[in-house]
């Protein structure tokens, strides 16, 4: 029974046992207890936790604490039992409200500059919503939990310091993270300071001075190059500030590189004002004065540049990644820099900061970035946190009503599935920017977490220069056409806060424009460190490392490299089919049976390994193998723990060896692919390697083949020598497995692009392995790789053929002079059908039919077929016989090759499927019926 004496009240301190009695049976089964005792259970049952700690259950502790500091308070102030019970639940709700502030409050901030869209009311965020009056504002609440200062002392306070921490022009979604320290982390550092940076009088001019650098260049550029296209920054120029700040003040905690990734939006201003390019420089380019420089060149608005940043803790180097029109698809292009970088300046990955900046529109409305924000915390690609910038120009291309971009409350809300805490900023209000860069970099330095800023602003022209976006959109531009501008409105507020003067505001407009028109007037000279971009990206470039000249290893190192690779700890329990896997390469490593695909691929690698060149290979299953051909990490099946129970022989090659990486990547191709590619560019002394599941998945990633391996070099002088393996055969899976669309590859190869081969033995994958690793001039090579020949008893290679051989462009047969006068007929082929023509050419028993091998299809061995079909002096007919169909394959590019080859009397024809909209039959007996078709009429007819 509770007591009515006040002295002894039901919540004095001395009745915590019966409290916590109270609360277990509350918790058995509610309707056990009082009404009383119920209702206030109910409330703070319901209350999320405000001190950034999260259970499954209600801990005791607490809310016996609560009671017995209410008890007190009871003692002291003379309450009666009911108006303590009154009281605790005001108290109950005043976290409720601290709660809600933390979790929807930015949903009431001050984000946007143009103020054109009516505010979305939030009921949670009023005290009336939890039965807190007007009256109850001088009344002193517990503040358990909060971070605010002694100042906070009554409900009113609360309120106050509420608004101003997540409701001002910097909002803060951090509620969603799992991880409690992460929340608090937030919490304090957003409430401690109001979510204002600390900023003297400096700090304040070297924003105006970087707000008049970028709308400076725009206006000079929009008055001196009338109609041309620049894709203006022009009402999103914090985003200069944004940056700035992120290089600065990410210097002061070890970050060493940046590594910027955009669209064009916005780019030529960063080119300038961040990164470093020469103004000069961007005005030849605007005149059309480099347009020699590269084979094809791109426009301004999509090149890279990398510079120095003076800081205050020494220069910082900043790169912004050369990019096509595909928007977003530099992401994963930036990530494989960032990793790249970091490992060449052995800082670890918190010395490269990769900061990607989207648009409104594309962040969610593009698939790659999903993808590659789920690269995030992979071990095979994680780079320590990423800043995302947003720039919200609310208009996103053409359309300005969300329900058409995206179905979403914030276009942000992409960063949850990683739980990346989201900072979103009014554009206007560039003290709030610092405010929100500083504390996205503090973040990523404790958590090595991504954090991503949504910069909300405008865009004062349309799409384009051209563009005239008052058409679709008058209400905004009308908002638009009367703002002043971010540079003008922070201008004012320093004059009324008598930091300067208005004078001294127009000497920064004027002392830049002069800089600018030095610049024009060519009085302006490069420094001699900067050089145009096409000959600084290089830079980047880890010399570190040894090259070796392509040469064929000896036979006894081969030997000695076979036999490690082979030697497995006796500790270590494998599977029984990796097991026999093993025994077979250790015969092979001891000469009792010839090498296969897999064993003559690991030997490749660990050729390279021994020689220091590292080996970096990636892809969905690239660990065991697709086809379970590789087994590069063997698993003990009695480990104790996945850490343990792993052995990977290439880690083994010897003390001095290159580093070997293999990684089971996430269920994407672009993503990968790209990563793969900005990794290569920076690797040059690696050999990295991208492996699809099968080779047509590869078109998840088109956008990247097309505009960065195939085009990088001619658009950018940006080389890579990433090798991608694409399994590639028609063996009756169906056409999603049967063909990785050789065509398209052949298609995109010119002046000398990339090489694209079809290697058909051990030993000329190991060749062209090893020959890929060490040439210095590296292009792409694209490697249709087989998924049969992999244990093809036919398909295989000597210790002896490693050692001595090289690879081969062509493989050919070498007849008797007697024998090739036999020959009238020469079928040419690339991939696994040589040996279905072969075995159908011995059924046959005819001796007048030679088949060659085209082992490297681009560039074209014309010089070599030339020389092998010389040979054959009553030669009546050249066959080209593939497996795919007539439409696909290489005939179509061999073809034009071919007719300047194949000389009279000697004709050129085709052999094989006619053309087909799919790749491949979908049944095994149509797959069969269709090769019979084809090698009886190549070897019979």
């Amino acid at each position: 029974m509770i007591t009515r004496n006040r002295k002894t009240s039901f919540l004095f301190g001395g009745n915590a046992p019966y409290v916590e009695e109270q609360y277990e049976t509350y918790l058995a089964d509610p309707t056990t207890v009082s009404e009383d005792w119920r209702s206030y259970f109910d409330a703070l049952q319901d209350v999320p936790a405000v001190d950034g700690s999260d259970t499954d259950d209600v801990a005791h502790a607490p809310v016996v604490s609560r009671f017995v500091e209410l008890a007190k308070q009871t003692r002291t102030a003379g309450r009666s039992e009911n108006d303590v019970l009154s009281f605790a639940r005001k108290q109950v709700a005043v976290q409720a409200l601290i709660s809600a502030y933390r979790m929807v409050g930015t949903r009431n901030a001050h984000l946007d500059p143009l103020r054109w869209t009516a505010p979305v009311p939030v009921p949670e965020l009023n005290s009336s919503y939890y039965d807190l009056s007007h009256a109850d504002m001088n009344t002193q609440f517990s503040m358990s939990g909060a971070h605010f200062s002694e100042q906070v002392e009554t409900l009113g306070d609360l309120m106050q310091a509420l608004k101003e921490t997540y409701c001002g022009t910097l909002g803060a979604e951090f509620m969603y993270l799992a991880d409690p320290e992460q929340r608090n982390w937030w919490s304090m550092r957003l409430e401690s300071s109001r979510s204002k940076a600390t900023l003297d009088n400096g700090d304040k001019l070297h924003i105006l001075e970087r707000l008049t650098a970028a709308e400076g260049l725009e206006k000079y550029l929009h008055a001196r190059y009338v109609g041309q296209k620049r894709f203006s920054l022009e009402g999103g120029e914090s985003l200069i500030v944004l940056l700035d700040e992120l290089v600065a003040y990410g210097a002061t905690k070890g970050v060493k590189s940046s590594i910027l990734g955009m669209a064009h939006r916005g780019r030529l201003n960063v080119l300038v004002n961040i990164v470093g390019k020469p103004p000069a420089a961007l005005f030849d380019e605007f005149e059309g004065k480099t347009a020699h420089l590269l084979p094809a060149g791109d426009v301004k608005y999509h090149k890279g540049f990398t510079g120095l940043l003076p800081t205050a803790t020494g220069p910082a180097e900043v790169t912004l990644a050369f990019n096509p029109s595909h928007l977003e698809v530099v992401n994963p292009v930036v990530q494989g820099i960032a990793r790249a970088r970091a490992e060449v300046l052995g800082l670890g990955a918190s010395a490269v900061l990769p900061v990607e900046i989207h648009g409104d529109a594309a962040v969610s409305g593009q698939g790659i970035v999903m993808e590659t924000m789920n690269l995030a915390n992979t071990r095979g690609y994680g780079t320590g946190g990423t800043i995302h910038v947003v720039v919200n120009n609310q208009v996103g291309f053409t359309t300005s009503d969300p329900r058409d971009v995206r179905s979403s409350f914030y276009c942000t809300d992409i960063a949850k599935m990683i739980e990346a805490p989201v900072l979103h900023v009014n554009g206007d209000d560039p003290e709030a920017v610092i405010a929100a860069t500083r504390l996205a970099i503090d973040f990523r330095a404790t958590f090595n977490k991504s954090v991503v800023i949504e910069l909300v602003c405008f865009r004062r022209h349309g799409h384009q220069e051209q563009d005239t976006p008052n058409i679709t959109q008058p209400m905004m531009y009308r908002s638009i056409a009367g703002h002043p501008g971010v540079r003008t409105l922070y201008a004012r507020k320093l004059v009324d806060q008598q930091i300067l003067t208005a004078e001294d505001v127009e000497k920064y407009v004027h002392d830049y424009r002069e800089r600018l028109d030095t610049a024009q007037s060519a009085e302006e000279k490069k420094p001699a460190a900067q050089k145009n971009e096409e000959e600084n990206w290089p830079q980047l470039l880890d010399g570190n490392v040894s090259r070796i000249y392509y040469a064929p290893p000896l036979l006894d190192l081969v030997q000695k490299l076979a036999l490690k690779i082979t030697r497995i700890p006796d500790q270590y329990s494998l599977h029984p089919l990796v097991g026999r896997v093993v025994s077979a390469r250790r015969d092979m490593a001891e000469g009792k049976r010839p090498l296969d695909w897999g064993m003559a691929e690991h030997m490749a690698f660990a050729s390279l390994l021994s020689a220091g060149i590292d080996v970096r290979l990636s892809g969905q299953d690239s660990e065991r193998g697709t086809f379970s051909h590789r087994h590069a990490v063997l698993h003990d099946q009695n480990r104790s723990s996945r850490a343990e129970g792993t052995y990977v022989p290439l880690h083994h090659v010897s003390d001095d060896q290159g580093r070997f990486s293999v990684t089971n990547s996430v269920l994407s191709e672009a993503a990968v692919l790209g990563f793969e590619y900005g990794y290569s560019v920076v690797r040059q002394n690696s050999l990295v390697l991208w492996e699809a599941q099968f080779g047509d998945f590869a078109n998840g990633a088109q956008v990247v083949i097309d505009n960065f391996l195939s085009a990088g070099e001619a658009k950018w002088g940006q080389r890579s020598g990433v090798t991608m393996l694409l399994p590639h055969g028609q063996e009756g899976e169906g056409p999603e497995h049967a063909s990785a669309r050789l065509e398209r590859y052949l298609q995109l190869c010119a002046q000398d692009n990339m090489r694209v081969v079809q290697p058909t033995t051990p030993a000329q994958i190991f060749h062209l392995l090893r020959m890929q690793a060490v040439l210095r001039d590296r292009v792409p090579l694209i490697v249709m790789t087989p998924k049969s020949l992999l244990r093809h008893p036919e398909a295989v290679s000597s210790l002896e053929d490693l050692a001595k051989g090289r690879f081969n462009e062509i493989l050919a047969e070498s007849p008797t002079e007697e024998a090739a006068s036999r020959i009238d007929r020469v079928i040419l082929c690339s991939g696994k059908v040589y040996y279905e023509l072969l075995e159908r050419r011995r059924q046959s028993g005819k001796d007048n039919i030679a088949l060659i091998r085209v082992e490297q299809l681009y560039p074209f061995p014309a010089k070599q077929i030339g020389s092998e079909l010389e040979r054959y002096p009553n030669l009546k007919s050249v066959v080209w016989c593939q497996e795919e169909s007539k439409n696909q394959g290489s005939w179509n590019f061999v073809m034009e090759q071919l007719l300047e080859i194949v000389k009279a009397p000697a004709t050129l024809r085709y052999i094989g499927p006619e053309a087909t909209a799919s790749t491949a039959p979908g049944y095994k007996s149509m797959h069969l019926a269709r090769q019979e078709k084809y090698l009886h009429a190549a070897i019979d007819e």
